[in-house]
C-alpha cells in the first residue's frame, strides 16, 4: 500500500467515525477539512522523502558512472604503457562500477515512477481539499435549509392532524352563543326598564289623584272655595 493510500485509509476511517457520531454537519465538515489538511502535510513530507531518495539514487548512479569512466581511462593508459595486468585490474573495477551504475539506474527509474505517482496522488488530494474548502459554506447553507424544511414539514404534519373546518365551526358556534347571550341580556334589561316606567306611571297616577282630592278639600280647585283641612276649625 502506497503512502497516500495509507493516509487516505486513515482519513476515511476518521471521517466515517465522525459522520457516525456527530450531529452537527458544520462541525463535521470543519473536522474533515482539518484532517485533510493534516493528511496533505504528512503526504508532502513523505513525497519529499521519496524525492530525496530519488536524488540519492541519481547521485550514486552518476558517481559510479564517473568511476567507470575513470577506470576505463586508466585501463587504456596502463595498456598504452605496456602494463596488461594493470589494465585488466582497471577494467575489472570499471565493470564493477558499471554494474553498480546500472543497479542504481534501475532503482532510480523505479523511484522516479513512485515519485510521479505520489505527486499525482498528492495533487488529487490537494484538489479535493481545495474543492471542499470552496464548497464548505455552500454545504453548510444547504444543511441549514434542509433543517428548516424539516421543521416546516413537521409543523405542517402536526397541523394536518387537526381538522381546521371543525375547529372553525366550533369557534363560530361559540361566538354565536355569546352573541345570543348578549342579546338576551339586552332584551331582559329593556323589559325591566319598561316595567319600571309603567310602575312609575301608576305611582304618578295615584299621587295625582290624592293631590286632586287634597286640593278639593282645601278649596284650591278652580272656581272653588278654600276648604278646611280635616281636624281644623275656621274662624
Amino acid at each position: 500500500m502506497g503512502i497516500l493510500d495509507r493516509v487516505s485509509t486513515i482519513l476515511r476511517a476518521n471521517i466515517n467515525a465522525l459522520l457516525d457520531q456527530a450531529e452537527d454537519p458544520e462541525l463535521v465538515l470543519t473536522q474533515i477539512l482539518s484532517d485533510m489538511k493534516d493528511a496533505i502535510a504528512q503526504a508532502r513530507t513523505q513525497v519529499a522523502e521519496m524525492i530525496a531518495q530519488e536524488k540519492l539514487f541519481q547521485g550514486d548512479m552518476e558517481k559510479n558512472q564517473a568511476q567507470a569512466q575513470e577506470w576505463a581511462r586508466k585501463a587504456e593508459l596502463a595498456l598504452g604503457r605496456g602494463s596488461e595486468e594493470l589494465a585488466k585490474e582497471a577494467l575489472r573495477r570499471k565493470v564493477d562500477y558499471d554494474r553498480n551504475a546500472s543497479s542504481y539506474m534501475q532503482q532510480l527509474i523505479a523511484q522516479q515512477q513512485v515519485v510521479t505517482k505520489l505527486k499525482s496522488d498528492l495533487n488529487a488530494l490537494q484538489s479535493k481539499y481545495d474543492s471542499a474548502m470552496r464548497n464548505r459554506e455552500s454545504m453548510i447553507a444547504r444543511h441549514k435549509a434542509a433543517m428548516a424544511q424539516q421543521k416546516i414539514a413537521a409543523t405542517a404534519q402536526q397541523l394536518s392532524a387537526i381538522d381546521p373546518s371543525s375547529e372553525i365551526a366550533r369557534m363560530d358556534a361559540k361566538i354565536r352563543l355569546e352573541e345570543a347571550r348578549a342579546a338576551a341580556a339586552l332584551e331582559v334589561n329593556e323589559h325591566l326598564s319598561l316595567d319600571d316606567k309603567f310602575a312609575d306611571l301608576e305611582d304618578d297616577g295615584e299621587v295625582s289623584s290624592q293631590l286632586a282630592d287634597l286640593k278639593a278639600r282645601m278649596g284650591m280647585l278652580p272656581g272653588g272655595t278654600q276648604g278646611t283641612l280635616p281636624g281644623t276649625t275656621s274662624h
